[in-house]
């Protein structure tokens, strides 16, 4: 998986798409929508579904309730989707019914599966990173995203390839706690600081990956930020069981201390935060390489003065102009949400983990081009969430 820390490597535009997307053809006719299969016949039925989806109808039985009630979740979704064609009069025939396994996601992925959207894969690759070829699956409905990404992949290969250095790996949760007075809130802050008291909190923690605290203090409310090291895991969930303990362990030495939540939004999870910017969350890395001039020219179509020239102006003082946060780049968004998607991660969390700073640099007295990317937030794992289910899992193993 770490082919992941080298997505914004393509975060300044290598290449331009190859022909403006149009919703009309060249004819000026309306293009036509991609064919849609048909869904397969369902299910037959089984004696008590009529009942069973009158009873969702109606009211009677809460459509979240079906799988409990059938122990069957397959037949639960089936049913589900019956009742939401009844309800709404609308059929969502196009919207593919078999080819997942409802049992699997229960409780993991998806509440009240009524089936699964469709979504393109493609392959950029291979890329040369830290001495490896990847293959890098990327999901996307974006025309000409793909190529480009493949372009960029190609003039990486053939200038010796990219390295990455992992700085630092530490997902973190903030909760957010009220105590009477600001003075028993900072005292509070002060307690956790204390490096005499981090070996008890580490203690209490039951899971021994605590490598930090960090603490935030407005009036009488104080956000603390653990941080933690979470393997494999993406480890959200992970950490947040592990700062309930501290919570129970802290109100043994202030019982007045009132939670109020166990995310603050000091954390920060999906939002562009600068304290994700400067501190980081899940994985900080940064990529380089050295793209030679002539590969330069020759397969990215322009030269070293005008990339150079390019990303000062628009990835950096373009984006300092609108006010970016974590945002000095050409589309890291783009490559980061296609990856996440194809391999099971949390699309929502691309806000923080597409935060990137582009630098391009003309070096070999301006021959060739350096090019770097350092992204602080990147929150991913290969175990946990949707890396279980089928076509996600195979998009991880073709990673390796």
């Amino acid at each position: 998986a770490s082919v992941v820390y080298l997505l914004s490597l393509f975060a300044v535009p290598f290449a331009q798409s190859a022909s403006a997307r149009r919703e009309e053809g060249q004819d000026g006719s309306r293009r036509s929508p991609a064919a849609v299969a048909p869904a397969p016949m369902p299910d037959c039925p089984d004696d008590g579904d009529e009942e069973i989806v009158a009873a969702v109808v109606s009211g009677e039985l809460p459509s979240h309730r079906l799988e409990s009630r059938l122990r069957d979740c397959r037949r639960a979704a089936r049913l589900r989707r019956e009742a939401l064609r009844r309800i709404t009069g609308r059929g969502v025939e196009g919207l593919p019914f078999d080819g997942i396994d409802y049992e699997a996601i229960l409780g993991q992925c998806c509440e009240m599966p009524v089936g699964y959207v469709q979504l393109p894969v493609g392959v950029a690759g291979p890329l040369l990173l830290d001495g490896r070829d990847y293959h890098v699956p990327m999901a996307t409905t974006e025309g000409c995203l793909v190529a480009s990404v493949n372009r960029g992949c190609r003039a990486i290969a053939a200038s010796g390839g990219a390295f990455s250095v992992l700085l630092r790996d530490a997902m973190s949760r903030a909760p957010a706690v009220k105590l009477p007075s600001a003075k028993r809130a900072a005292e509070l802050k002060m307690f956790l600081e204390a490096p005499a008291n981090f070996e008890h909190v580490l203690a209490s923690s039951r899971f021994g990956r605590l490598q930090g605290i960090q603490c935030a203090l407005a009036g009488r409310n104080l956000y603390m930020r653990f941080t933690c090291s979470t393997g494999d895991a993406m480890g959200m969930n992970m950490v947040s069981k592990g700062v309930e303990n501290v919570l129970g362990y802290l109100r043994n030495n202030f019982p007045d201390m009132d939670v109020i939540s166990i995310s603050g939004n000091y954390c920060s999870d999906k939002k562009a935060t600068a304290v994700n910017w400067i501190d980081g969350r899940g994985k900080s890395v940064v990529c380089e390489a050295t793209i030679k001039g002539r590969v330069v020219q020759s397969v990215l179509k322009t030269t070293v003065e005008k990339l150079v020239e390019l990303n000062i102006i628009k990835n950096l003082a373009g984006s300092a102009v609108a006010g970016a946060l974590g945002g000095f780049n050409a589309h890291a968004s783009n490559i980061v949400t296609a990856l996440f998607i194809a391999t099971g991660q949390d699309p929502a969390q691309n806000v923080e983990s597409s935060q990137c700073i582009t630098m391009l640099e003309a070096v070999n007295e301006g021959k060739d081009l350096h090019i770097s990317v350092t992204m602080p937030s990147i929150e991913v794992g290969t175990i946990g969430g949707g890396t279980s289910l089928t076509s996600q899992a195979a998009c991880l193993n073709l990673l390796g």
